[in-house]
């Protein structure tokens, strides 16, 4: 059994002889003679089996190793930055409505003469002056869209020949901020509720648009710019 210590153990019995003499011997003077033989097997000391003991079985406990102890660093999720675009207003209900005139900087068309002061807001009261700045769209060198609108057959006729611009042809404009140099990317022919035109963007771009064709006002001309740089105004 499991645990129990086990003993064997082997005695030697000790044989005993007793002899003793034969009786009927002649009977004279001699003394009778007892002879005692006695044959005796001495004993054999006990043989003693050397004790074996059996250990019992050694169960050892398996050594538990603490699990490592992971510590997860928090997830940073990057703040994404999403620039404000512009809002540009609604246009104008009255078409001749009176708007303050406000001068917002320059714009120079150099392939086809352009130079000309320009101003905020486009109705035909301010583009009677010169090249009209969209309320709410984005100012020349900012990001979004900066739009512009010009005559192309009354008055000084700024846009007249807006037609001529190819891909890659410079528009520049001053203000307060600087010089900003655009280049065409585009024209498109629109009718007049193709508002889409005034969207903004993620990206600093700028839209020049008039009537059309010229003399009517049936449709729109409508060129887009890409930016390019802005540089300080020379002295």
């Amino acid at each position: 059994m499991s645990g129990m210590r086990i003993t064997r153990l082997t005695v030697g019995c000790a044989a005993l002889a007793l002899a003793t003499a034969a009786c009927g011997a002649p009977t004279d003077e001699r003394a009778m003679t007892t002879v005692v033989a006695a044959a005796t097997t001495p004993a054999t000391s006990p043989t003693t089996t050397p004790t074996t003991t059996i250990a019992a079985p050694t169960t050892i406990a398996p050594t538990t190793t603490p699990a490592p102890t992971t510590t997860l660093a928090p997830t940073t999720i990057p703040e994404t930055t999403v620039p404000l675009l512009p809002s540009p207003v609604p246009p104008p209900e009255n078409a001749y409505a009176d708007e303050a005139e406000v001068l917002v900087g320059r714009i120079a068309i150099p392939k086809i003469g352009v130079d000309r002061d320009m101003f905020s807001g486009i109705t035909l009261t301010t583009l009677d002056k010169g090249p009209g700045h969209w309320p709410g769209t984005a100012e020349p060198g900012n990001v979004g869209n900066a739009v512009i609108a010009g005559h192309r057959t009354s008055h000084d006729k700024p846009f007249e020949n807006l037609d001529r611009l190819e891909p890659g042809d410079p528009v520049v404009f001053d203000n307060l901020a600087g010089r900003h140099t655009y280049r065409v990317r585009e024209t498109q022919i629109v009718f007049p509720d193709a508002m889409w035109i005034v969207d903004q963007t993620a990206e600093k771009t700028a839209t020049l648009f008039a009537c059309h064709p010229k003399g009517s006002t049936k449709q729109r001309i409508v060129v887009f710019l890409d930016y390019v740089e802005t540089t300080p105004i020379p002295a």
